[in-house]
């Protein structure tokens, strides 16, 4: 029985990056042993195990085959006599498919990662220094979800080019509809870790080169605008949910029965609180690029209709995705965005009126129900009108 280190430990160390998680390997064993040695197992397709103490995943050598469409349809083998570069030649890319023997790895989990001492049969390390995304065999065409990885880690590498053999059997891939097979909730977990890498719009770039673009996202279109609006929310270290607002902002300006950015989230199942700031944000960034034009009456309604009363930390979202949008515009990256301390500063006049004593006197004169409402909002109108003043 022997332990690696392997994938992103030892190519982020390689790179000179941070390491946070371990993924290690074993090769030699059965699931039997690993129970007896105290390992716990939580493996559903494999067997993966948690280790006694740190609680970290050791999976064991394993080979696949493909045998059916999709990313679930593999037949997996593992056996103690699969060897450790028998696992590393079904992984996705060269630069993941290096290990560390794990006597080399500190009790702290550090390590210095010697090229003498590293199994590398793919050359990985060559292609870090060439800074290269290259698939290790043409096993890699049988799991679709490996375009999504290796666009998403085009923008995390942002310097890193796609080998022009692995764009050419990605292209294959697409057009053989491997990834019309893909799933809902698998295709969102890529494009989200995506969106919060340093430079996103280099993923949405790889997917549109190699045809997967057209496919998954056919709303979208990476254009340079867009895309420099992503990289915007990016360098402000934005939330996701304000990052692929600003990737979605304009499917909305043509209005239709079912929209554009309706049709996205139902289909990639966007999670509800990120697709309601982008659907706040898709129907009023026009607004609010052009709130200094608003007066009192209108601005508290454009407060309303941004439901930023009841929740004031996601229209401060709104307006950062609002903010990149102006700056991608060209000649505007660096240009100061009035309207979002403006509007912040609407939102805490008319915020700060007592609605319920507003509402107490309006119920005293016979008002009720919408009344009331009519009420709160003609406060918050003339305390914002007395703000201006």
């Amino acid at each position: 029985m022997k332990i690696f280190l392997v994938g992103g430990a030892v190519r982020d160390r390689l790179l000179g990056r941070p390491v946070s998680d371990h993924d290690w390997l074993v090769v030699g064993a059965t699931p039997e042993e690993m129970v007896a040695r105290g390992y716990l197992p939580v493996g559903r397709d494999f067997p993966v195990f948690l280790h006694p103490v740190t609680r970290e995943e050791y999976a064991l050598a394993r080979t696949e085959r493909k045998s059916a469409p999709g990313y679930r349809g593999f037949t997996v083998h593992a056996a103690p006599d699969v060897t450790l570069e028998q696992d590393l030649a079904r992984r996705d890319l060269t630069v993941n498919a290096i290990a560390l023997p794990a006597e080399l790895v500190g009790a702290d989990g550090q390590f210095e990662p010697d090229p003498e001492k590293l199994a590398d049969p793919f050359h990985g390390q060559r292609d870090l220094q060439d800074k290269v995304l290259r698939h290790v065999t043409d096993a890699f065409r049988e799991d679709p979800v490996r375009i999504l990885r290796v666009a998403r880690f085009a923008a995390r590498f942002d310097d890193f080019t796609v080998a022009p053999e692995t764009m050419a059997l990605m292209r294959e891939m697409v057009a053989a509809g491997e990834v019309d097979a893909l799933v809902a909730e698998r295709v969102w977990q890529e494009l989200s870790r995506g969106l919060m890498e340093t430079r996103p719009s280099r993923m949405f770039e790889v997917l549109r080169e190699c045809g997967a673009l057209a496919v998954l996202l056919p709303e979208v279109e990476a254009g340079a605008q867009r895309m420099k609006i992503v990289d915007t929310a990016a360098r402000q270290q934005a939330s996701l949910a304000v990052r692929f607002a600003c990737l979605v902002h304009d499917l909305d300006e043509s209005p239709g029965v079912v929209t554009q950015l309706q049709q996205v989230c139902d289909r990639w199942r966007v999670p509800v609180d990120i697709r309601e700031l982008a659907e706040v944000v898709a129907r009023e960034h026009l607004h609010i690029h052009r709130s200094g034009e608003l007066d009192a009456a209108s601005l508290v309604r454009l407060l309303e209709r941004c439901d930023a009363f009841r929740k004031p930390a996601r229209f401060a979202e709104a307006l950062q995705a609002c903010e990149c949008i102006a700056r991608g515009r060209p000649g505007h990256e660096e240009a100061p965005y009035p309207p979002r301390a403006r509007l912040l500063s609407v939102l805490a006049t008319a915020a700060a009126v007592p609605t319920d004593v507003v509402a107490r006197q309006a119920q005293q004169a016979g008002a009720t129900g919408p009344k009331i409402g009519e009420a709160i909002h003609q406060a918050r109108v003339e305390a914002v009108a007395a703000s201006s003043d």
